[in-house]
Order: structure tokens, then sequence, then C-alpha cells
């Protein structure tokens, strides 16, 4: 798979253990930047990463801020797009098989690079169920975001 990686600047000193790990695993990771500290606004990089999903450049995405939740909350607002905040292993991998979240969402200075290592390889190892109660309920959600 193609991952789009990218993150603002609380996020930036997690990104290349992240890119890593996604190379690890036979995944072509995409650096969607930012490049360095210098502080930058997180709907910037939620938004580059979402596009390039959109646009088909990439087929996941891992975005990477302080809390991980404003880069959640502004990828969540593109169409198409599922970020999930996942800290837990169990998270992880679930978000995929029901929600078919496309984009996972790191805290960096909520986790260290092993959390990391672990939440990577879940999300990346899932794939989504195709079970009837999750399409049905992901049928609900588009329906959500076509309405407003």
């Amino acid at each position: 798979m193609r991952i789009a990686v990218a993150s603002d600047h609380a996020g930036f000193p997690l990104k290349a253990e992240v890119i890593e790990i996604v190379a690890s695993h036979g995944h072509e990771a995409i650096d969607l930047g930012t490049d360095s500290t210098e502080p930058v606004d997180y709907p910037d990089y939620a938004e580059k990463l979402g596009r390039a999903i959109q646009d088909g450049q990439a087929e996941r995405g891992i975005l990477l801020c302080g809390s991980g939740v404003g880069a959640a909350v502004a990828a969540n607002k593109l169409k198409g797009i599922r970020a999930g905040l996942c800290h837990d292993t169990y998270s992880a991998h679930q978000s995929v098989e029901h929600d078919n979240v496309n984009v996972l969402a790191l805290g960096a200075r909520i986790i260290g690079p092993e959390l990391a290592r672990e939440l990577v390889r879940a999300f990346l190892g899932a794939e989504f169920s195709g079970e009837p109660r999750h399409v049905r309920r992901l049928a609900k959600i588009d329906e959500l975001e076509r309405i407003g």
C-alpha cells in the first residue's frame, strides 16, 4: 500500500520513526511534511494527507500532531476521510476492520516510538471486514457526510 504520512511541528519528531515503520512492513511511505519543529498549523497537513487519499495518491494515511485530536478533527472534515485517533492496538486494528478507517491519527506527545510501532503495525495489518452490519453503518455515515 501507499501510505501518506504527515505531521505538524509537534508530530515531526515521531514522523521519521513512523515512515521507517511503514517501510519496514513493505509499504511505500509518502512524506507530506512538515519538515521541522518550526510551528505550523495542523489543519494544513491534515488537508494535504486527506487530499492525497481522495486523489488516489495513497490508500491510507498516518497523521501526527501533539495530541492527535486536532489532526483527526481536521481530517474528518474531508469527504471520504475517516480518521481514527488510536492510542491502543485494539482500536488501531478494529477501527479499520469495523469502521473502514483510512487515516490513523496519533498524538506524538502522548505515545513514544515503541507504542507507535505497535499501532502502525496493527493499522496496516487490518482489513475492512465487509460484514453487512458494518457496511450498513458506513452507509449511514456516508449519508451524514452527504447531508452535512
